[in-house]
């Protein structure tokens, strides 16, 4: 009966939100109207072990993160933390982060004269819980929201799965559940909640561990690799970061404000 119900709601709003799914993907970029709230997983308004910022940003530090088992470490703790699933099949993968090649990760910045340091760096990509944030914008259901404090999160119960926030995401931030992942988990974390057949999910810069006080699983497994930290505070260690070195984000020309940087 829920699964007859689920099926309904997706065609009704299939129908109704046609407009968005015949659109250009630049349309929903350039729309606006992103609304802001708490969330239910870390509410950054109380607890007094909340690690809390106006702005969550990330750095990369490129040459810190060559090293492979560094890329690894990173994905596995993310990986294993949040219940992602290991696909047999390649077409069914879910990635929350994810290694990248700088020509897939860059299209726009890459050229033949590029140094070959850069070029065959491991790229660790994730969501870039952007400022002006696509996939809030397109999602009909609300069940992708933004934080006050910028994080992009997903409520998995609200998911319809029609993926109009996968086709407005133009960093292939997201990924879709097409089969039942539970099975393909090898081990339970008994803390964060698994999905289900036809639910998008994708990094949430681990909210659930800044509610407890605690740095995202990424970064500290990171060996100094990744920087995290309040964007608008100037004597947090990523804002120092960012003020001395040079810096870019991926496809910066969309206006989507990406708050994941790469120190080069």
């Amino acid at each position: 009966m829920m699964e007859n119900s689920r099926r309904s709601f997706i065609k009704i709003a299939g129908i109704t939100a046609a407009g968005i799914g015949l659109k250009p993907v630049t349309d929903v970029l350039a729309s606006g109207g992103v609304q802001k709230k708490t969330s239910p997983i870390g509410d950054v308004s109380s607890g007094n072990n909340v690690l809390k910022a106006k702005r969550w940003a990330m750095v990369v530090d490129v040459k810190k993160m060559a090293h492979e088992d560094t890329v690894h470490a990173c994905i596995e703790a993310c990986h294993k933390l949040h219940n992602v699933p290991k696909m047999t099949n390649k077409s069914h993968e879910i990635k929350w982060i994810w290694e990248e090649e700088f020509k897939h990760a860059f299209p726009g910045q890459h050229h033949e004269h590029i140094s070959k340091e850069i070029e065959h760096a491991p790229f660790l990509v994730l969501c870039n819980h952007c400022e002006n944030p696509p996939c809030v914008r397109a999602c009909p259901t609300k069940a992708t929201f933004q934080r006050e404090d910028g994080i992009v999160l997903m409520d998995f119960h609200r998911c319809i799965g029609c993926r109009f926030c996968m086709a407005a995401c133009p960093y292939g931030s997201r990924s879709f559940n097409f089969r039942d992942p539970r099975p393909f988990i090898e081990e339970v974390e008994e803390k964060f909640p698994t999905r289900m057949k036809g639910v998008v999910e994708k990094c949430n810069f681990c909210a659930e561990r800044l509610a407890v006080g605690k740095q995202p699983a990424c970064v500290e497994v990171s060996n100094g690799a990744l920087i995290f930290g309040d964007l608008d505070d100037e004597n947090s260690e990523v804002r120092k970061v960012l003020d001395s070195n040079y810096v870019i984000r991926r496809k910066p020309g969309l206006g989507t404000g990406p708050q994941v940087y790469y120190k080069v």
